[in-house]
């Protein structure tokens, strides 16, 4: 994802290295877009996978309204775009761009766990 679309965010959480992001359970009230830094996400201690600059996470639990189904920790010191619902929904309805690229996101992960 083009990270360019949050370069002028105002919503930016600022996490060092190790700090939890969100955790299993969690209200999932928020999505992530990873503007500087790694994260890692794992379930039940195991990295699933490692998330790079530029791409989102957490977008499934804003989509379903569920609860966190895993745990997502910054393996560098990160900045992320914090994206609620309303703003989530906003970006859908405006940029087809957005919407296709969390599609892509969802769609790879799918096809990851499905192997």
């Amino acid at each position: 994802m083009n990270t360019s679309l949050f370069k002028n965010e105002k919503n930016v959480s600022l996490f060092t290295a190790g700090q939890s992001i969100f955790q299993r359970g969690d209200k999932g009230d928020f999505m992530c877009a990873l503007i500087e830094g790694e994260v890692s996400i794992s379930i039940n201690g195991k990295t699933i996978e490692t998330i790079s600059e530029g791409q989102i996470f957490g977008e499934m639990a804003i989509i379903d309204e569920s609860e966190r189904s895993a745990d997502a920790v910054a393996v560098t010191d990160c900045k992320l775009a914090l994206i609620d619902e309303k703003r989530f929904l906003f970006m859908v309805q405006n940029s087809p761009f957005f919407a296709i690229e969390v599609m892509r996101a969802l769609t790879k992960r799918l096809r990851r766990n499905d192997l």
